[in-house]
Parts: structure tokens; C-alpha cells; sequence
């Protein structure tokens, strides 16, 4: 995918455009979830009641508009953080959305793949996916490790690929319960005390 041209700056969308690129994205997030990663974009673009042309005119490859959904995703599990730390203490919301994370990627097939290219890419798009999450990991990291109960030596970038390897595991329940286990195992890593 090519780099965005960081000198010419976004122009904002129309409006109809915006609601045709929004019900491209939700159609595509539902479909996603039932594709076991075979994302059809004729499929994506008939169900949003759009034409091909349209789809394209945002989203020009399959790629891009998985990445998007992505995005979108990652921007939830980021403002989850915040939600849980106002509800729940550091420590359970740092377990709690680690638990999310874990379980998010074991519903979406290649999202491990996107995540390893994030670490390594360029791409504004991509690099901004990989910002969200490991954004708010450190924001739940520092928030534990200021109650004095976890480590300040971990950071966002060495916990979050140990996380990540969770979402190699099938979407089955013995697979979830594996991946708690093994969440459970980072936090108590973590602990600065056993």
C-alpha cells in the first residue's frame, strides 16, 4: 500500500460521501466478522446498497478497506481503555482490557497480520491502527504502575505483541479459555510482587 502524501492535506468529505464511506464501514465490519478473513468487496458494496465505483472511490483495494476496519475497531478498544479505568480500579481494568484485546483478535482472522506489518510500516493508516491500542495500553500500564502494583520496566510495545500472539489461537471456547490463561500469565508477570 503507498504512503499517503504527507503534504496535501485531507479535504474534508461531502456529506453524502461520508454516509456512503460510514455504511461502507459498518457493512464491512459485520461482514469481516462472518468471513473468517475472505472479505468480498462486491459483497461489501451490494449490502451498503452502493455500486462497486463507489466502494472503491474510498476503499481502492481490499486492503485498504480492511485496514479501515481496523481503524475503526482499534479506536473502540482505545476509548475502552478510558471507560474501564473510570469504572474499575488500574489494576482490574488493565486485566480486563487486556482479556478484550485478547479475545477481539481471536474473532478477527489477520488482524495479526495487519498488527506485525503495523510495527514495522510506514503507512500512515497502518501506523495509526498499531497508535491506537498501544496508546491506550500505556495509559492502563502507567495507571497500574502508579498504584505501585505492577512493574514500570514493561511498556506498551514489549507487552503488546506477547498479547498479540493470542490471536493465533482458533476462535473456539477452549481456545478463549487458553488465551485468559495465558493473559493471565503476562499480568502476573507484571505484578511486582507474586
Amino acid at each position: 500500500m503507498a504512503n499517503t502524501d504527507e503534504t496535501t492535506p485531507a479535504r474534508p468529505l461531502r456529506a453524502d460521501a461520508r454516509r456512503n464511506r460510514d455504511r461502507l464501514l459498518t457493512v464491512a465490519t459485520e461482514l469481516l466478522a462472518d468471513s473468517h478473513g475472505q472479505l468480498s468487496l462486491e459483497a461489501v458494496a451490494r449490502t451498503a446498497d452502493v455500486g462497486i465505483a463507489t466502494l472503491y472511490r474510498h476503499f481502492p483495494t481490499r486492503e485498504a478497506l480492511v485496514l479501515a476496519v481496523y481503524n475503526h475497531e482499534m479506536e473502540q478498544l482505545g476509548r475502552r481503555a478510558g471507560e474501564l479505568l473510570t469504572s474499575h480500579g488500574p489494576d482490574e481494568a488493565l486485566a480486563r482490557w487486556l482479556g478484550e484485546l485478547s479475545q477481539y483478535g481471536m474473532t478477527r482472522p489477520g488482524v495479526s497480520d495487519a498488527f506485525r506489518a503495523a510495527a514495522l510500516s510506514h503507512d500512515e493508516v497502518v501506523h495509526h491502527t498499531y497508535t491506537h491500542i498501544t496508546t491506550a495500553l500505556t495509559h492502563l500500564l502507567h495507571a497500574a504502575a502508579d498504584t505501585g502494583s505492577t512493574r514500570t520496566d514493561i511498556g506498551a510495545d514489549d507487552l503488546l505483541p506477547a498479547v498479540c500472539g493470542t490471536w493465533e489461537l482458533p476462535d473456539t471456547p477452549a481456545a478463549r479459555q487458553q488465551a485468559a490463561r495465558l493473559v493471565g500469565l503476562l499480568l502476573d508477570g507484571l505484578h511486582t510482587t507474586p
